[in-house]
């Protein structure tokens, strides 16, 4: 009876065989991979030869243009110079096409509510939401968002909202009484914190007959509000797409689409001089796209609670304007910045002047 034995060469030379076949598998498959990229990029190209965008690099796209903090300057410049739609390379074969034209806003937002069943948001860019507010209606889709905002769609009508309206001017002349306390320090008001706070004092008592008061019961610290002046406010780091941009599922294969909102408010093809304060471009009349200024986005997906929020934005403009002059503070100029919601960087800071005989505010609303 033999017994055979494998030399040591013979075992090496079987080793490195093993060895050399799966690297040539390896090479071949990371081949195929990048005809395959290759490939797409080049249907990429194709498919988006109408839109004209800046310079990319073939593998880093426009990572150049991501600087922190400059969101907002880019697209300001890229709508100047493409006013339509301008394609973003991430990387490689990864693109998203941004828009900000009303008409391409309209038909994409002009889709039936049925239709959006089958064409959900992005989760990419909402999912690191979930564990902050849950699945609610930012966040949910398809059929179950269908019924949830068919349920709450009537509590939101304009008769069972205007009862609101006296506990939002309760709220308001909290925030305006504090306001007066500290009119003797001589100095601006950053008061980016205490209409935050009024806000959810408003929401506390609206929604949840809350019987106190948020910002009693939470009087504003002088060493909080200079958080937001520092750049440190709550959710600035979260992910910045999340700002002014309404995520859609691939056009074709692959390609997503952003609405973003910032670059049609500041597209001067739509609105000419976009940073000019003019009020009269809303005046009665005025020519106006259907879809050139969607503060609350639009179609069946748009804000539920707009007419709440225009409500609460009306109430304390006019309650503020019957106590108070505001002037600007020129040394400290918002920096608008791109986070969860527009923000300013360094704080929002005013100078409040108490009106001589104000008119006595409590019978107004």
């Amino acid at each position: 009876m033999s017994v055979s034995v494998l030399s040591p060469s013979r075992l090496l030379g079987d080793v490195s065989g093993i060895l050399q076949a799966a690297s040539l598998l390896i090479l071949l498959l990371l081949l195929i991979k990048a005809v395959q990229l290759y490939l797409h990029r080049q249907w990429l190209l194709k498919a988006l030869q109408q839109f004209p965008c800046p310079p990319s690099h073939w593998l880093f796209g426009h990572i150049q243009e991501l600087q922190q903090d400059q969101e907002l300057q880019r697209i300001q410049k890229w709508v100047e110079t493409f006013p339509s739609a301008c394609p973003h390379w991430l990387w490689g074969g990864k693109v998203r096409v941004q828009l900000y034209d009303p008409d391409y806003m309209k038909v994409i937002l002009g889709r039936s509510a049925l239709s959006c069943l089958s064409d959900p948001k992005s989760h990419g860019s909402y999912r690191f939401l979930a564990p902050w507010i849950g699945y609610g209606l930012l966040l949910l889709n398809g059929q179950t968002w269908f019924q949830h905002r068919r349920m709450l769609t009537p509590a939101f009508h304009y008769d069972i909202l205007k009862p609101y309206v006296g506990l939002m001017a309760d709220s308001v002349r909290v925030m305006l009484d504090k306001w007066e306390e500290l009119l003797g320090q001589d100095s601006p008001l950053e008061v980016f914190q205490h209409v935050s706070l009024m806000t959810l004092d408003t929401i506390m008592k609206c929604a949840f007959s809350h019987q106190g008061s948020i910002q009693v019961d939470r009087p504003s610290d002088p060493t909080e509000e200079g958080s937001t002046t520092e750049g440190g406010g709550a959710g600035e780091d979260q992910e910045e797409e999340a700002f002014g941009f309404s995520g859609y599922p691939p056009l074709g294969q692959s390609i997503m689409v952003l609405l973003s909102i910032y670059g049609l408010h500041h597209n001067p093809k739509v609105w000419p001089n976009p940073e000019v304060f003019d009020p009269f471009r809303f005046a009665p009349g005025s020519a106006q796209h259907s879809h050139a200024f969607l503060p609350f986005s639009g179609g069946s997906r748009n804000c539920i609670g707009k007419q709440f929020a225009m409500n609460e934005l009306k109430v304390a403009t006019a309650l503020t304007l019957l106590r108070f002059e505001l002037l600007p503070d020129p040394t400290r100029i918002p920096i608008p910045i791109a986070r969860l919601v527009l923000k300013s960087k360094n704080g929002i800071h005013l100078r409040l002047r108490r009106l001589p005989n104000p008119c006595e505010d409590k019978d107004q609303l």
